[in-house]
């Protein structure tokens, strides 16, 4: 990562990569961003943080549906995997980075102007983990992947330019409300500081909503 774009990202945490023309038809975007970014935390020891990729509209932050995707190099072409939120499931691929391949995107609506958007996000992180301890952890691991893909630039030599991280911000499917003072929860949504006196302390919150995802709470 150049230096340009790492400051970009340790302020933005969400970045977009070389695509085609705004009004293009088709989004295309060079695979060796994605397999940088996958290597970082295929190379760290993280349970639970990973890096998740998203196509997005620019105007609106609404996900840009993808109508078809293909992975293709100078010889070869595969077909790309994708949900139905437009998150993009690529496979981590020396080989792919190394024949220089595009992603190519067809969105079902035409009109979008699409951008990538990067999210650090929990994996696998149900409301039967949400303790004290596995939150610590997480943090934890949020806090050291930020770094990581930050580089050595940024962490280490001007580790001033980085955001800083305050906590955990839980996306539940309805409005919550936690009785504990570490909890700002409006909606719901809840901002979470983790005290340091929660690494060995395996006390459980109980919610009836649903867990939808867990991100890191970043100030700027």
């Amino acid at each position: 990562m150049n230096n340009f774009k790492a400051i970009f990202f340790a302020f933005t945490v969400i970045f977009t990569l070389l695509s085609t023309g705004a009004h293009s038809k088709e989004f295309v975007v060079s695979y060796d961003g994605f397999y940088d970014r996958l290597k970082v935390v295929n190379k760290g020891d993280f349970e639970f943080a990973q890096v998740n990729f998203y196509i997005t509209d620019i105007a609106t932050g609404d996900a840009c549906l993808i109508k078809t995707g293909r992975i293709i190099t100078e010889r070869q072409e595969f077909a790309l995997n994708y949900t139905d939120q437009a998150q993009l499931l690529l496979p981590y691929d020396q080989q792919l980075d190394k024949d220089k391949a595009v992603i190519v995107i067809e969105p079902i609506n035409e009109q979008h102007d699409c951008q990538l958007k990067l999210q650090i996000e929990a994996r696998e992180f149900a409301n039967g983990d949400l303790n004290k301890h596995q939150m610590f952890q997480l943090n934890a691991e949020f806090d050291d992947l930020l770094s990581d893909l930050s580089g050595f630039f940024i962490s280490k030599l001007m580790s001033f330019l980085l955001p800083e991280q305050k906590g955990l911000v839980l996306t539940f499917a309805q409005t919550v409300n936690i009785d504990d003072k570490a909890f700002n929860c409006k909606d719901a949504v809840c901002h979470v500081a983790i005290p340091g006196d929660w690494e060995d302390d395996n006390t459980a919150f109980t919610t009836t909503s649903p867990l939808l995802k867990v991100t890191p709470w970043i100030t700027k």
